[in-house]
């Protein structure tokens, strides 16, 4: 389904039918990488079903799209700069099927809002609200998911993991809303605070 979401995409722009295959498998390879647990293929498709009944709201659907696929294209635990080398090759690869530049240049900036999660347009406000929706699904879910992250993170042991952890869910705690738009606000705020409150004991303990 998402191969063809994105030959599908890719088809507007330039029909050349060996590009569009080059670019699919290097987004599956690496969102396929065996050191991926969390931030692979699945994560594109629970986005997509956050999104898509959303798209007729958004403003430029194609490029929020492309934000999508590329957004975490690059993930390596040890490094500090994933978004902006995910944006990087998101830009390198849109300006070979002729993707108009100033289209180009929101999907870097909406790649690069993912790291920073400031306040934004509606349509990077929802995809960055989109990329954070886990947190506030249901308690099964969520630790699904922060198991997931600590193997992403097996690398660390669990005193400098933990103490970082720590400090990634005080900052959400902190904030006066953890989602940006009314939409993600109201169907997921409450729970994540919930989750994010119950995961931190955890690792308090």
């Amino acid at each position: 389904m998402l191969k063809q979401k994105f030959n599908n995409l890719l088809q507007t722009y330039n029909e050349d039918i060996s590009l569009q295959e080059k670019f699919w498998m290097e987004i599956e390879k690496h969102y396929s990488s065996s050191k991926r647990h969390y931030h692979t293929l699945l994560h594109l498709e629970n986005l997509f079903g956050e999104l898509e009944p959303l798209h007729r709201k958004l403003e430029d659907w194609d490029t929020l799209q492309f934000s999508l696929f590329y957004h975490d294209i690059i993930y390596k635990s040890f490094k500090s700069n994933n978004e902006e080398e995910s944006a990087s090759l998101a830009v390198e690869r849109l300006r070979q099927i002729g993707y108009p530049e100033e289209k180009i240049l929101k999907c870097e900036n909406q790649i690069l809002a993912t790291k920073s999660h400031s306040f934004a347009d509606n349509d990077t406000n929802s995809f960055t609200d989109a990329d954070l929706s886990v947190l506030g699904k249901d308690w099964e879910t969520y630790t699904v998911y922060y198991q997931q992250i600590r193997k992403e993170y097996s690398l660390y042991p669990d005193f400098l993991y933990n103490n970082g952890r720590k400090k990634v869910l005080q900052h959400f705690l902190d904030m006066e809303n953890i989602f940006k738009t009314e939409y993600f606000q109201n169907k997921y705020e409450n729970q994540a605070r919930l989750n994010i409150e119950k995961e931190f004991q955890i690792l308090d303990k």
